[in-house]
């Protein structure tokens, strides 16, 4: 499915956010850090890419465009944050993050710095919590309940029993599912809308978006719209299938705070990880020089800090 072609398609929940009219924000000036430490494993693992300043996962090298160097690290981890402030300090809408709630067997998807497995470790010591990717940049200490195995989703699973809650964005985890377990698929959109027409077609910002959300397609990597999502998981036997629609504003321009606070959040995560989402598409599928790709992502940046322009990014 193209990036603009489920934006008439219906959720659950419609999502409207007023733009603030004063343009002087006292959110601008404030930044968050975070810090991360890497478990040690093999060094054939560890001999990442290194390429136009950014290092890339050496297992199955190549297959995944995006950097595992500490910048990114830290831009997960502050990720972790505002998924957080979207679901209201919850760790995901699925049952099983539910107070009071008791799970046996998770799985994290895709569990990039280990954040998400580790809190849900913390919050639930009865779960046996566990979280693979291609990269090894787990955390040195984890709760006791939670260990990591760097693996590649796409290929077949090896697991001897199923889980009760597997926490991805994939498409292959049914038949690993305990029966009554759930499944819970968060995406965002990489390319950016407006309401009201703010943000002009020609931005730099949908551009370098839709050059990536074509090269994906080109290696047979689409962009996935959640109600498509919904349709297969139907089709593969699931019930009681729910789709829910949330927007990341790109910066503090939303009047109601919780959104300016989100707006906040999310600006910082677009600005520090537009450059990893472009530099090896661009370089690589498109040949570009890493010099033009650093213009494009400052000519990007330069409108994200823009308040005039009342964009977001669907989740």
């Amino acid at each position: 499915m193209d990036e603009d072609e489920g934006i008439g398609l219906q959720y659950e929940n419609e999502v409207v956010i007023t733009a603030d009219e004063d343009l002087d924000d006292p959110f601008s000036d404030r930044t968050s850090t975070t810090a991360l430490s890497t478990k040690s494993v093999t060094a054939s693992i560890l001999d990442y890419r290194q390429e136009n300043g950014r290092t890339y996962h050496a297992y199955k090298d190549g297959k995944y465009v995006i950097p595992n160097d500490e910048i990114e690290s830290d831009r997960l981890d502050l990720q972790h944050n505002l998924f957080l402030l979207t679901f209201d300090g919850r760790l995901g809408s699925a049952p099983p993050n539910d107070p009071g709630a008791r799970v046996g067997r998770v799985l994290d998807v895709g569990t990039g710095t280990g954040i998400w497995a580790t809190d849900f470790g913390d919050e639930h010591p009865e779960a046996e919590v566990l979280g693979f990717d291609l990269s090894a940049t787990f955390p040195e200490f984890m709760p006791p309940n939670v260990k990591f195995e760097i693996d590649d989703l796409e290929e077949p699973w090896t697991y001897s029993r199923p889980f009760d809650y597997i926490h991805s964005r994939m498409m292959n985890g049914n038949s690993h599912l305990t029966p009554g377990g759930y499944a819970e698929f968060t995406e965002a959109t990489i390319i950016p809308q407006s309401d009201d027409g703010t943000l002009p077609p020609d931005s730099m910002i949908v551009k370098t978006a839709t050059l990536v959300v074509e090269a994906g397609k080109a290696v047979g990597r689409k962009v996935v719209e959640m109600p498509q999502v919904r349709d297969a998981l139907l089709r593969a036997g699931f019930v009681d299938v729910r789709v829910s629609q949330h927007k990341w504003p790109i910066n503090t321009w939303p009047r109601d705070h919780k959104y300016k606070e989100i707006g906040m959040w999310a600006h910082e995560n677009v600005v520090s990880g537009w450059e990893g989402l472009c530099m090896a598409t661009l370089t690589r599928i498109y040949g570009w020089g890493r010099e033009e790709v650093m213009v494009a992502v400052a000519l990007c940046r330069r409108e994200l800090v823009d308040r005039s322009i009342h964009a977001y990014f669907r989740l």
